[in-house]
């Protein structure tokens, strides 16, 4: 009866090879693939915001200013600012020119995401484009976030009135 059993166990593992090795034999292997897509490098700042004055200083922060970058790359990126003159329409036109407007950035900036970002502490004056805030050991998406201090030097002979002017932020 050992023997019986024993051959019937024998002959159904060789029937189950059987069966299944046509089907290894025709393996087909597919190669899978997907693209993972990357976004964009932006800042944001707001559309306007007041300066203060005190003595012969116009100053406060323009805040939030936001950096994202969801290009999920290994590249990093340099915030820059710019600033027009400030300038009083008439009936007594005056103009503060855009070399007595400093810019400053935190140190450390609040950020998500792997990178290193740093600010520019002290302030520079952005009569022309200035680096404010870089990021580098970048790794995927990331953000900066920080409030940009910007001062304005009024000169011994301002004229009472309401001044405007533009600062510009870029990143790239």
């Amino acid at each position: 009866m050992r023997k019986s059993l024993f051959a019937t166990a024998a002959a159904a593992g060789a029937l189950a090879v059987a069966v299944i090795s046509p089907a290894v034999s025709n393996a087909v292997p597919t190669n899978v693939t997907f693209v993972v897509a990357g976004g964009a490098l932006t800042i944001t700042a707001p559309t306007s915001q007041a300066l203060t004055v005190t003595g012969n200083t116009a100053s406060g922060g323009i805040t939030p200013v936001v950096v994202s970058d969801q290009r999920l790359g290994i590249n990093g990126w340099t915030a820059s600012a710019i600033s027009t003159a400030f300038d009083k329409p008439a009936p007594d036109p005056a103009s503060i020119p855009a070399t007595a407007v400093t810019y400053s950035a935190p140190l450390l900036p609040a950020r998500t995401g792997v990178s290193t970002v740093a600010g520019v502490l002290v302030p520079q004056t952005i009569d022309s484009t200035k680096t404010v805030v870089t990021a580098t050991a970048v790794i995927g998406a990331n953000t900066a976030t920080w409030t940009g201090t910007v001062s304005v030097a009024l000169p011994s002979d301002v004229v009472a009135g309401t001044y405007t002017g533009v600062v510009t932020h870029s990143v790239a």
